[in-house]
């Protein structure tokens, strides 16, 4: 039988990296639903990052790779493998293979960013450039919380990624899904992302390698990580950016159940149709089990309002599905990823 999987496995080929035990998944997701993870685990950069998945992948063991926990329901018993955050690679604070210079096909061969800003990407997790053959360019960690990212973007008055202030994911994450809201998504924007392939290996696949479409992309289906992506956006007024975002963000707060914990839009778009107008016309809203329900102000979301299960998540998921199936004859597919 093979022995079970320890921190000081990880410890020994990753000595800096954050690691605990049966750490509950409630804590990591904003569903704030999830029993614990054998090994979670931060790595202190990109470089041990990658270690640890091949080690992982090297041992047969199984893992998830996760980043704000953003879109992610976790069942009860937890998950019995090892779940690896992307997070900390936008706040480390070592040096680590930088990674910029594997975009050169996007960049002049002699082009060298200074030191400061070498320096800004290791502690902050971004790096905005004017200096790039006069583009405006941003290149960020798959960590960096994507509101973050886009207030410092709307801070060196760029245009174009508006739409991202309210998404609490992680950039990898909405590189990954191609995550969008208010007519903008990552894909108008994106020039390409470095990614970890399924053998290991790192690669920088352009926008049209990418493949990116509505809540979609080939990182999904060929086994993929995103490590860092570059953005090019046009320059703007940084009164009117902020302005559009201040706008965004308190049409969020109106029509969003921001105050309880959730994955965000439970269900994708059917084509031609609105999923929220459908639970909703189904008559489906406040519909609950447990502490679990449809939310009464945004059909959309399924919000835990208090101490909810996994159990009841799915409870209320399948009850919807149903009901919009048998009332509608639409099939609604979950947005949510279920680990």
């Amino acid at each position: 039988m093979k022995n079970m999987l320890k921190a000081e496995d990880i410890q020994k080929i990753a000595e800096n990296a954050y690691i605990r035990e049966n750490e509950p998944m409630s804590k990591h997701t904003t569903f704030r639903i999830g029993g614990p993870a054998q090994l979670y685990i931060e790595p202190d950069c990109v470089e041990s990052f990658c270690k640890i998945v091949r080690f992982l992948k090297e041992n047969g063991e199984k893992y998830f790779i996760i980043g704000n926990g953003s879109n992610l329901l976790v069942k009860d018993e937890g998950y019995n493998g090892v779940i690896i955050s992307t997070r900390v690679n936008a706040s480390n604070k070592k040096n680590q293979n930088f990674g910029m210079d594997d975009y050169k096909v996007y960049l002049s061969e002699n082009e060298a960013l200074d030191k400061a800003a070498r320096e800004r990407f290791i502690t902050e997790g971004y790096i905005i450039s004017d200096s790039i053959e006069g583009k405006n360019l941003v290149f960020a960690a798959s960590g960096i919380i994507l509101a973050k990212l886009a207030n410092v973007i709307a801070e060196n008055e760029l245009t174009g990624f508006e739409f991202a202030g309210g998404i609490p994911g992680t950039l990898g994450g909405a590189v990954t899904m191609n995550a969008g809201a208010y007519g903008g998504e990552i894909k108008d924007c994106i020039l390409g992302a470095r990614v970890m392939l399924a053998d290991g290996s790192i690669k920088v696949l352009s926008k049209e390698e990418l493949k990116l479409s509505y809540r979609s992309s080939i990182i999904q289906k060929g086994d993929m990580v995103v490590l860092d992506a570059l953005f090019e956006f046009d320059k703007g007024n940084k009164e009117d950016i902020l302005s559009t975002m201040r706008e965004l963000n308190e049409k969020r707060r109106d029509k969003q159940p921001l105050e309880y914990g959730s994955a965000g839009s439970t269900f994708k778009r059917p084509e031609g149709y609105f999923a929220a107008k459908l639970i909703e016309d189904a008559g489906l809203k406040g519909y609950s089990s447990g502490d679990v329900m449809v939310s009464d102000k945004h059909s959309g979301f399924v919000v835990n309002t208090g101490n909810g299960k996994y159990a009841d998540a799915m409870n209320v998921i399948e009850h919807v599905k149903k009901t919009v199936a048998d009332k509608f004859g639409v099939e609604l597919e979950l947005e949510v990823k279920i680990l």
